[in-house]
């Protein structure tokens, strides 16, 4: 788990920092973020420098985005309105794509679960199958048995049949 500050250029990397923005924990599936964007474009705007993987998180999670339409707004190329609901469009595709890929990973799930009980299904009916053929008796004693059962048949039919 790592926080997410905002540190000057010239602190350590573990060393004292100036505020702390979030935390990301890459851990979980997916990945979890709890960022304070106000802040982060706070800061950006002030001029904040970024690292990569700061970069990545803050347009992962729209932080760039909003510096952008942010600094729109400031040279007075769009109005607030129009940033804010360029936004709320970009969040809300955002979050429809999210449920998309959840809803195709638990299809995914479901299937390797239903291939792996399909399997299971088969090595079963392969034991039973192996089981009944070992306990019942060979064919040809099955018929031997029976043609003695109906020989001592017919001796029975004939003893009556002379009495």
């Amino acid at each position: 788990m790592y926080d997410i500050v905002v540190a000057d250029a010239r602190a350590p990397r573990d060393g004292r920092f100036i505020e702390k923005l979030g935390t990301f924990n890459p851990n979980s599936d997916p990945a979890q973020v709890v960022l304070a964007t106000d802040k982060a474009v706070d800061w950006l705007l002030k001029g904040a420098q970024p690292t990569d993987t700061a970069r990545s998180i803050l347009h992962h999670e729209g932080v760039m985005l909003r510096k952008h339409l942010q600094v729109g707004v400031i040279k007075g190329a769009i109005s607030q309105d129009v940033a804010d609901t360029r936004f709320e469009e970009w969040k809300q595709s955002k979050e429809d794509r999210k449920t998309a890929a959840a809803d195709v990973k638990t299809q995914k799930q479901d299937a390797e679960k239903e291939s792996k009980l399909a399997a299971e299904r088969k090595v079963n009916q392969a034991r039973l199958e192996a089981i009944t053929k070992k306990n019942t008796p060979p064919a040809e004693e099955a018929a031997t048995e029976e043609a003695g059962e109906e020989a001592a048949a017919d001796e029975a039919t004939e003893e009556q049949a002379a009495e």
